[in-house]
């Protein structure tokens, strides 16, 4: 199998390349946004090809795909849309060029590797589509909105998708995280990171291994049922 996994340089996405290149047979594909150095790092550690690509820009999108497809004349079975990023402070001190910049990494990278990746999934009547988001696309989140509402509509486009596309062949899913363990929640203090965990009925941020075998679980045969699910990494959160 061929698996994309956008935003894999590190974090969830590296974590869910880890499951992945794990499995015999499968060519894992990396890809990170700006920094060749940490993405270098990934490949040479999971022996795993990758290329820098804005996924949030359609056509930096489309010319990683003909990529892809030029260099091992393969199209792309599972997708895993992990690319994203955080933003934290209040709505009414964003700008809209704020807005813009959240939407377009948290909804359109989404949007966009999936227009692309679909075509080739139709053709085989066969494909996975992963979407990583977030517990607060479902429950809302303040001093966070515009992230919130962007992973919203992540849940709504893949209850969409997989409507669309189960008659293909094709299963999608979103697998929504609450706290983990990575990189986006060092801006927390160790006050406020306890204060979180006690909120937490398993009393402690989940990890990005843990994500990652989630994913691997919805991309293999045993959750072949399962489809148009958003499915809670939270630790009991509701």
């Amino acid at each position: 199998m061929t698996v994309l996994i956008t935003g894999s340089s590190r974090g969830i996405g590296y974590a869910i390349a880890r499951e992945f290149a794990c499995q015999p047979g499968n060519l894992v594909i990396l890809n990170g946004r700006t920094d060749q150095i940490q993405l270098n790092k990934a490949m040479e550690t999971l022996n795993a090809p990758g290329y820098l690509a804005d996924v949030s820009d359609y056509n930096q999108a489309k010319a990683l795909f003909e990529d892809i497809y030029k260099d091992y004349g393969c199209s792309i079975d599972i997708l895993i849309n992990n690319a994203g990023i955080s933003h934290f402070g209040l709505f009414s001190d964003t700008t809209p060029h704020d807005w813009d910049e959240i939407l377009r990494h948290n909804l359109y990278s989404t949007l966009n590797a999936t227009h692309l990746a679909i075509p080739n999934m139709i053709r085989n009547k066969r494909g996975v589509i992963i979407n990583i988001s977030s517990i607060w696309g479902s429950t809302g989140a303040s001093c966070e909105a515009i992230y919130a509402a962007a992973k919203g509509a992540v849940h709504a486009f893949t209850k969409s998708m997989a409507q669309e596309l189960g008659p293909s062949g094709i299963r999608v899913n979103a697998i929504a995280c609450g706290a983990i363990d990575t990189r986006m929640n060092e801006r927390l203090t160790n006050e406020e990171q306890l204060d979180f965990t006690e909120k937490i009925p398993l009393m402690r941020f989940g990890t990005t291994t843990e994500v990652g075998k989630l994913a691997k679980f919805l991309a293999s045969d045993e959750s072949s049922y399962i489809t148009g699910q958003i499915l809670g990494l939270n630790g009991g959160i509701v």
